[in-house]
């Protein structure tokens, strides 16, 4: 869970406008009990109606229509729906040249694209995207394309259709 309050306290007003920006806030903030057993049932039963997530827990049908993301989470069905090998809507994004314009050591070597060599904002909103919007079990601070096709999306206030995209990663 994200404090936006944490963000203005702190002073990170660039990183609280960007993350506002894409109304993500709601989402981020949210907090309430997890049981792991039933999201296991949740995700094994998982299928894709349309646009709308379908699973059955304990013989319940369950539907998460983009109206409940928007009530819950605050997030629409709109905007881009930006991806791995998907970046139309985006003019000329190259991702080394965007990673090269948000390192903060433009003469270091780059071998892997990890958060820790970006400026402070890009690299709390990679970790963001890493371990919030699209977590993942495995390395966080390296990352992927479509991490990297996200955080560029964000920096550059390009709206991004998250719900589209949750309902993506979760059938992943």
């Amino acid at each position: 869970m994200l404090d936006f309050n944490w963000l203005k306290s702190e002073n990170l007003t660039e990183t609280r406008a960007v993350l506002k920006h894409q109304k993500l806030k709601m989402l981020l903030e949210l907090t309430g009990n997890v049981y792991p057993d039933l999201v296991k049932v949740f995700y094994t039963n998982l299928t894709l109606d349309g646009k709308n997530v379908v699973s059955y827990v304990k013989g319940t049908k369950m539907k998460i229509t983009s109206e409940v993301w928007n009530s819950v989470a605050g997030i629409k069905y709109a905007g881009l729906k930006v991806g791995k090998g998907n970046t139309s809507g985006i003019q000329e994004f190259n991702k080394l040249q965007y990673y090269k314009s948000c390192m903060r050591n433009l003469t270091e070597s780059i071998s892997r694209f990890h958060a820790g060599h970006l400026n402070l904002t890009p690299r709390i909103v990679a970790y963001i995207i890493a371990w919030q919007l699209i977590p993942r079990g495995t390395n966080h601070a390296v990352l992927h394309e479509e991490d990297l096709i996200l955080l560029y999306c964000i920096m550059n206030k390009v709206k991004v259709n998250w719900v589209f995209i949750i309902n993506e990663h979760m059938l992943k």
